[in-house]
């Protein structure tokens, strides 16, 4: 997808102190030239609202031990309207460059699946490999059923396969598997500071996975890193926009701003990395932890 992907944002409730901004004044339109909004005036949040979203060009393929923030910095010199950075703006990595450049990747061949393994691979034609990989990385298998595993991750995510993906891995694709970052939060906060080394603006990074969604079909970007930005808005006691006060409203930001990247960079482009402008968030010093929602809340265990 060429250019930056542009969509409406209602007005909301904002509460000062907001770093992000939930309007891009000016009249930058994105349009055939692919620009970005101009830089927003006056007070930050409110008003009509714009945010544009950028995939950034020439990112090469990423080997384990790659600079994946030099390369970064580079697709942000490439990329057409990326620069000069703005203090609404979040970088969205994909976990796929990140496990990679960290090394977070298995070699299928020299895996030895165990029989459950076999035995489950057989049944639903998949890779015993793979299995045992996931079946390795899992703190807890919630379901392995129809040839669909689920499980508890280290990091505290429940999700398809532990996140190890054997998809976009690059010219070794069908011998090599990818794991989830060992801790994507300080992942992300590497990239964030040497986007601040280079531009001097302090740019949040989120780290993105497609995750899968209970009762619905496809899946959808979210967060599983941050820096620099807190990943949940608690709006319960605020009003809404009726004057009502808002009783169990959290705002999954975070995710919002992955999915939003997502549109912007596909799983087949080859484009990794997304700038989002103009959306409303709240900086901070949060963790993805932060999202990952405590066992005693878990209706379904």
């Amino acid at each position: 997808m060429s250019g930056p992907l542009t969509y409406g944002m209602p007005a909301r409730h904002r509460r000062t102190g907001d770093a992000g901004s939930g309007q891009a004044g000016g009249t930058g339109a994105a349009g055939a030239e692919g620009a970005l909004p101009d830089e927003p005036s006056g007070e930050l949040g409110g008003g009509a609202g714009r945010v544009a979203v950028l995939a950034l060009d020439g990112i090469p393929e990423i080997q384990p031990g790659d600079d994946l923030a030099a390369a970064l910095l580079a697709a942000l010199d490439a990329t057409p309207t990326a620069l000069p950075l703005r203090a609404d703006d979040v970088l969205v990595v994909t976990q796929k460059v990140v496990s990679k450049a960290e090394g977070a990747v298995v070699d299928l061949t020299a895996v030895t699946p165990r029989s459950e393994a076999v035995a489950f691979a057989s049944q639903w034609s998949r890779d015993a490999r793979q299995v045992e990989v996931v079946l390795r990385e899992a703190r807890r298998v919630v379901r392995m059923e129809g040839g669909v595993i689920i499980t508890l991750t280290p990091q505290g995510f429940v999700c398809a396969n532990g996140g190890v993906d054997a998809s976009n891995v690059g010219p070794a694709s069908g011998s090599i598997v990818t794991l989830l970052p060992a801790d994507a939060d300080a992942s992300a906060a590497r990239l964030r500071a040497a986007v601040r080394e280079r531009h001097g603006v302090d740019v949040p990074v989120v780290v993105s996975d497609s995750f899968g969604r209970p009762w619905r079909w496809g899946v959808v970007d979210v967060a599983i890193g941050v820096s620099g930005l807190e990943p949940l808005e608690d709006l319960r006691g605020s009003p809404d926009h009726d004057g009502r006060v808002m009783r169990s409203t959290i705002r999954a930001v975070a995710d919002e701003l992955a999915s939003a990247a997502e549109l912007a960079f596909g799983k087949s482009t080859g484009r990794p990395v997304a700038l989002v402008r103009g959306a409303a968030f709240r900086r901070g010093e949060g963790s993805i932890r932060d999202v990952v929602m405590p066992e005693s809340f878990d209706l379904f265990r």
